[in-house]
């Protein structure tokens, strides 16, 4: 995500990456709260998370691709081959940590994976005008609303984003539609409005402390992206392990066992969340949760239950 050439270095794109990186720790804070007990579990699933992850997705793939075009003046083949290995080789560490740490969420086409392969998408558009990467862009938003197809589904193919069904995927962002922010921002910089722009982010230079922690973090951007979940990780353990686990009551034993059996039956994460919570909810309103949890649920209970799941589902 550190793209820009030391010499073509605008320090405001870097704090803009920095500010970016920030919002992302607030989103995967969320993620590690709800893991650890400490808030509602269905509340990454909300649709305002959601978004949320959708404008930080899109802030880095844009700021990506103005740091590509920058770091391309003049394009040095063997600089953009190591600012692609770096990134693809983050991506795999990246796959790998998931794979150990979560074996049934493995993070197979993330945030890094689709910055490495959009790079090489965009790639013949830092020779042509502007207008063709500003095209590209359009298209690559719009294909995935037109062309959908069972062909694409499965982990071979659903990374290029023409699937049918939805994988249920951690951090999944496809190239397609992904890959339009990224060409955004290459068809931005070197559009007729780039002069202005890069010259209205070069007299940027804020002088306090946020905008250097700002500015050295986008600087070191993919080091930071690398560590941070491991560190807040760490801190949440460290927490947990002094402050006591949630008690026995709480949400979260009932919601991953709720939702685990959902994603069994075929629904998407997010659907079983949503769902799951829903149905805690009601249980509770109908003074049934704490019979619930120990699974003393009589007959006629057990059919409220069933009632309720069924209205859950509905909504």
């Amino acid at each position: 995500m550190n793209a820009t050439a030391q010499n073509r270095r605008l320090p405001a794109l870097d704090a803009l990456r920095g500010g970016a990186l920030v919002a992302m720790f607030a989103y995967h804070l969320t993620w590690d709260f709800a893991h650890f007990g400490i808030i509602d579990a269905a509340a990454p699933y909300a649709p305002a998370m959601r978004l949320f992850s959708h404008a930080i997705a899109s802030a880095f793939l844009f700021i990506a691709g103005a740091a590509l075009v920058l770091a391309s003046r003049p394009f040095r083949a063997r600089a953009y081959l190591r600012r692609l290995a770096l990134i693809a080789g983050a991506a795999a560490l990246v796959t790998l940590a998931s794979a150990y740490f979560s074996p049934d969420a493995i993070i197979t086409f993330g945030i890094l994976h689709c910055i490495a392969a959009a790079s090489v998408l965009a790639l013949p558009f830092l020779f042509l005008r502007w207008p063709a990467a500003a095209l590209a862009a359009i298209f690559a938003a719009a294909l995935p609303q037109f062309v959908a197809s069972a062909a694409f589904d499965g982990r071979a193919l659903d990374w290029l984003g023409l699937y049918a069904h939805e994988p249920r995927a951690m951090d999944f962002r496809p190239l397609l539609p992904w890959a339009a922010p990224l060409l955004a921002g290459v068809a931005a910089f070197r559009s007729p409005l780039a002069p202005r722009m890069e010259t209205a982010l070069a007299r940027m230079r804020g002088t306090g402390a946020p905008a250097r922690v700002l500015r050295w973090m986008g600087r070191h951007s993919l080091a930071v992206y690398l560590v941070h979940q491991p560190v807040f990780i760490a801190l949440l353990t460290g927490y947990v392990a002094l402050a006591g686990a949630p008690r026995a009551g709480d949400e979260t034993p009932f919601l991953t066992a709720c939702a685990a059996r959902c994603v069994e039956g075929g629904q998407t994460a997010a659907a079983c969340a949503r769902g799951c919570a829903c149905i805690a909810r009601d249980m509770k309103r109908l003074n049934l949760w704490d019979k619930l949890l120990v699974d003393r649920l009589d007959d006629i209970e057990r059919a409220i239950l069933a009632r309720v799941a069924q209205d859950c589902a509905a909504r």
